[in-house]
């Protein structure tokens, strides 16, 4: 027999008791891109407490629709291995290109993420940080529909050691460090905004300039290429994944 009641209650009592378990973690992701998914798996395969927050309903970035919705990605040998390490198949066109299937990609990131420990809420909004010592120590989050209907909801934080910037071309956390903290470590100490679409260079600046812009606060993905004023990519993902990669072992080696 299904009562309804019991129904509400197992969904809460398991979700407010993970919830208490996430208030303090050693890494906040804000962005369940592919440069985000790959951070997590790694820093949780490491034995990290890892929060990815991802304010739309479906984790996956920009990757589920391939280029112009054609469910097909390019990566470039460099980070096949990334691809390699979790099962993802993908077919080498035998001209330095190779290709894969972009809802395999975002299913198999999302779910070797989840199974090295990594905990995802989605619907959430991450929508300002916490500053102690002139160090960015945890996010400030609210419920996503909270923040569409522009409803006056105060929100909750979470503490964290360090926090990643993977919110793509909006680069909102970074945004908001830099209001509320002063001078991002950028040439201007601004965000300078993402340039139009290279992908020649996109794809190397984006692994350049993952990095620690404000103490505590790391840019990977497209957010990062956004802070430093580089240019947009389009659907080759081979440089956000490996921005992912690079992101969780210099936050490893801090946390160390």
């Amino acid at each position: 027999m299904i009562d309804d009641v019991q129904v509400t209650r197992k969904i809460f009592e398991r979700y407010s008791r993970e919830f208490l378990n996430m208030t303090q973690v050693d890494v906040v992701i804000a962005g369940a891109g592919p440069a985000g998914l790959t951070a997590a798996r790694i820093l949780a395969k490491a034995g990290k407490k890892v929060l990815l927050i991802e304010r739309k309903l479906a984790p996956g970035g920009g990757m589920w629709g391939g280029g112009m919705n054609y469910p097909v990605i390019v990566i470039q040998p460099e980070s096949k291995h990334l691809l390699d390490d979790i099962g993802i198949k993908s077919e080498d066109t035998g001209d330095g290109y190779y290709t894969a299937d972009s809802v395999e990609c975002v299913a198999k990131l999302l779910a070797s993420a989840i199974d090295a420990g990594a905990k995802v809420w989605n619907a959430v909004t991450v929508e300002d940080v916490m500053i102690r010592q002139d160090r960015i120590s945890g996010v400030v989050i609210n419920w996503t529909g909270v923040n569409l209907t522009k409803m006056h909801v105060d929100p909750l934080t979470i503490g964290a050691s360090y926090v990643i910037d993977g919110t793509g071309h909006d680069a909102s956390v970074c945004t908001v460090a830099r209001k509320k903290a002063g001078k991002l470590h950028t040439p201007s100490g601004e965000v300078e905004g993402e340039r139009s679409m290279w992908a020649e260079v996109g794809e190397q600046t984006v692994v350049e300039n993952t990095g620690e812009v404000y103490p505590g606060l790391v840019a990977i993905g497209m957010a990062a290429n956004a802070v430093m004023g580089a240019p947009r990519m389009g659907p080759i993902f081979g440089g956000m994944l490996l921005s992912g990669e690079k992101a969780a072992n210099l936050v490893l080696s801090k946390l160390k």
